[in-house]
Parts: structure tokens; C-alpha cells; sequence
């Protein structure tokens, strides 16, 4: 189920990259409002909703992740990312009043006590994910970042720097929130010694210290200690429980990443979203043929009345055919010296129609939906054998629970039905004996 926190939370810090001092106020929020970031400390109090659009490319600041929309930017989110991530947060409201997400101590582990304090509140909305389908693939010269099909979330990372302390890590987790706690979550951000004065003099690292940054040099963290004798590739993980949760959902997949880092782990994101966008236009576009209706439907012979679906827009609407033949049943008694097809069958072909649309919308696996009432029906022509019945469907509220459905039949120009429909969700089950 998809999840929120109970109450309100504040955590306080400087920025790593900034070196301002910010807080931010954790509020919950509703089923499928998604993670929202509101700027207070701007006119108007604008908000920055986590989506693939919003992702910033930025080569000045490639060694964070950062959202913006409308001219409205917030840095360094993927820290707190990992941990709404790792714990499963689908909703909530970030009220931060400057530029930057606080550093704290350089990992999410402040980040989840700050959530576990608040407690955490289970929805009635099922979790949305976004299931990987085939194999994604970016990479340079140097790093590559690929995620492959798996009905869980996995992430494997080498590391591979030219340090005699950082040389071919290899770690490798099933992102569970018990293990996203213990492995993962306290792992913290690091550079190499010598690379913190390049960082600073892009401006970079303000807020940045020995103690919110593991400065890794020849002999070992400065002023520090690890953690996990492999803490830094497993930091590496964090960066991409965080940055893959810039999709604005849950994934389930299996990434192996050599030497990657944020660009290249935003790279994959963007990728993953086009793709998701094109099977998405298709899948809008494609024909139902009576097979498919038949998977989707709970309906057989003599009472599936809807032969082809040709066109759905997702959620929203579709059209489907009813093609009119003399070896219907329904003619032998309606009536036997002049078929007439029964109005009662026209308003069932559409709203067989309307079950495949909102039954393909994917914010209903494993349900059926039954009629609960027909109003502002109206019959306006009669439908015989040899005609062509097309119904067109338009959702026009889809709740939880029900579904209410505007519904046309047509035989050529001609409208020869119309009705409102409302449906229930059940789950398959009530229809097995």
C-alpha cells in the first residue's frame, strides 16, 4: 500500500554545496499526490513536484541531484530521496526555506530517523511501481549504469578509483526497507583528498567538512573512520536508490552500475522515462482484439458483446465494436419477423467497452468491475443484423472503488444509444465459485 507519515517533522542543516543553513518541515499527504517540494522562502511559496521533468542537467553541479520547475530550484535531494525511498514514502510535502536539502551527516540515516519519528501511515491506495520490461543501458568511456528486469528492486555497484583504498569494491543488496536501514542508509558522501580543492573552486563544497564528508586520503578518511570497510561503494548505492526515486515512484529491476555516478544515474532515469512514455503511446494506440478482451474481461459466449477495441486513451477514453450479425442469439426471440437488437444488449456492449478501458488503465490489477446503475439512458435508433455498433466511452471519475463512465453508441453518424454507467471494483475472486 502506498504510504505517508503520521505527522509533521523537521530536520535542520547546513547545505553541503550551499553552505547555507536550511531546514525542512516533512508534512504528510494524500494517496497519489506524489512527493512535493514548496519553497516557503520564496513569494507565492512555490512548489517543485518530483517527475522525470523536473530533473536538472547541470554539468557545474554534476556531483548532486538536483529538481526544478518554472525557475524554482532545490539541490542535493538525492539523500533524502534514498530514504523516502528506502522506507517506501510515496507522498509527502517538503517545505524547505532555502536552495538545499541539509548534508546532516553526509548519508539518509538522519534523514529516517527524522521519518521513523514521525511514524509511518499506511494508505488505501495499492503502491504504484514502475516495472522495468527490458534492458537500459547508458554509459561513457568510463562508467556504465544498466538496470534489466526483476520482479524485485537489486542493485549491484563496483567501484573502481585509482586509490589504493578504493579499488574494486563490489557490493550488491535487494533494496528491502530492513536492508536499505542497516547497509545502506548510514553509508555517507566522500572525495578523495585530492580532489576537494577542485570541487571548492567550482564553487562547490561550501558546507562541506571532515564530518559530513568522508576526505578520503592515501592512509584513510581525514578526521574520520569508516563506517563499512566498503562504505563508499555502498554510499554509490544510496546515490541510486535516491536518483532513481527522481521517476517519482517505486521500480522493479535489477541495476548493475560500473563507476557510476549522479549523470549518469539521471541519464538512466530520463532513458527509463521515454521508454516508459513510447509503451505507453503504443499501448494507447494499439488494437484489442477479441483474445486480449477475453483476458481482460470476465465475459464468454452468448454474453461477451464486444468484438474489437480500436482505440484507448488511457484512463480516460476509448472505442470499441459490436459487430451486428443475424447468428446472434439474442434474435431468436427479439423479435423472430423483425430482428431488433434489445436495448438492454446496446447499453451491456458499452459498458463491456467501458470494463476494458478502466480495467487497462493499470490503477486496477486484479479487479472487475460490475454495474451499480444506468441513468439518462436513451434510445434513439434501431440496431439490426448487418449493422456495425460503435460505442465510445469516455471515463468520467475513476475512484478507488467505483468508476463512472459516459457512454455513445453509433451506427455510422447515426447515435442509437447513450447512458451514464457506474461501476464497483471487486476483486476476481467473487467471481470464482
Amino acid at each position: 500500500m502506498q504510504k505517508t507519515i503520521k505527522t509533521a517533522v523537521i530536520v535542520s542543516g547546513i547545505g553541503l554545496h550551499t553552505g547555507q543553513n536550511t531546514s525542512i518541515t516533512l508534512r504528510p499527504a494524500k494517496a497519489d499526490e506524489g512527493i512535493y517540494f514548496c519553497r516557503v522562502d520564496l513569494p507565492g511559496k512555490p512548489s517543485v513536484k518530483l517527475e522525470p521533468p523536473s530533473i536538472v542537467t547541470d554539468p557545474s553541479v554534476s556531483r548532486c541531484s538536483i529538481i526544478e520547475a518554472n525557475g524554482v530550484r532545490v539541490m542535493t535531494v538525492e539523500h533524502l530521496l534514498a530514504a523516502l525511498n528506502g522506507l517506501g514514502i510515496d507522498n509527502l510535502i517538503i517545505e524547505i526555506n532555502g536552495p538545499e536539502v541539509p548534508g546532516l551527516d553526509g548519508s539518509s540515516l538522519d534523514f529516517v530517523k527524522a521519518i521513523e519519528s514521525a511514524g509511518v501511515e499506511e494508505l488505501k491506495l495499492p503502491r504504484r511501481y514502475l516495472e522495468i520490461q527490458q534492458p537500459i543501458l547508458v554509459s561513457n568511456e568510463k562508467a556504465s549504469i544498466v538496470i534489466v528486469p526483476s520482479k524485485d528492486f537489486e542493485v549491484s555497484y563496483t567501484l573502481d578509483y585509482d586509490h589504493p583504498l578504493l579499488r574494486t569494491q563490489r557490493v550488491s543488496f535487494d533494496i528491502r526497507r530492513e536492508t536499505f536501514l542497516q547497509d545502506i542508509a548510514p553509508a555517507r558522501t566522500f572525495c578523495l583528498e585530492s580532489e576537494a580543492q577542485e570541487i571548492q573552486s567550482r564553487g562547490l563544497g561550501k558546507g562541506a567538512n571532515h564530518q559530513n564528508t568522508l576526505v578520503i586520503s592515501d592512509k584513510g578518511p581525514l578526521d574520520n573512520a569508516f563506517r563499512f570497510e566498503d562504505e563508499c561503494a555502498r554510499h554509490k548505492v544510496l546515490d541510486i536508490v535516491g536518483d532513481l526515486f527522481l521517476l517519482g515512484l517505486g521500480i522493479r529491476g535489477k541495476v548493475h552500475a560500473l563507476r557510476s555516478g549522479h549523470s549518469l544515474n539521471r541519464a538512466l532515469v530520463k532513458k527509463i522515462d521515454q521508454l516508459q512514455r513510447n509503451t505507453a503511446m503504443t499501448k494507447a494506440q494499439r488494437v484489442f482484439d477479441i483474445y486480449e478482451i477475453m483476458n481482460i474481461l470476465p465475459h464468454r459466449h452468448p454474453f461477451l458483446l464486444v468484438d474489437r477495441v480500436i482505440e484507448v486513451e488511457r484512463g480516460k477514453k476509448g472505442i470499441g465494436i459490436k459487430n451486428v450479425t443475424i447468428n446472434d442469439g439474442f434474435f431468436q426471440g427479439h423479435f423472430p419477423n423483425n430482428p431488433v437488437m434489445p436495448g438492454v444488449l446496446m447499453v451491456e456492449a458499452m459498458a463491456q467497452t467501458a470494463g476494458v478501458v478502466v480495467l487497462t488503465s493499470g490503477e486496477h490489477p486484479g479487479n472487475v468491475a460490475l454495474f451499480m446503475s444506468i441513468d439518462a439512458v436513451k434510445f434513439r435508433k434501431i440496431v439490426i443484423p448487418g449493422d456495425q455498433l460503435i460505442m465510445e466511452v469516455e471515463i468520467v471519475r475513476d475512484r478507488e472503488r467505483t468508476a463512472q463512465v459516459k457512454g455513445v453508441g453509433k451506427v455510422g453518424a447515426e447515435v442509437a444509444v447513450e447512458a451514464e454507467m457506474l461501476f464497483s471494483y471487486t476483486d476476481t475472486s467473487h467471481l470464482k465459485s
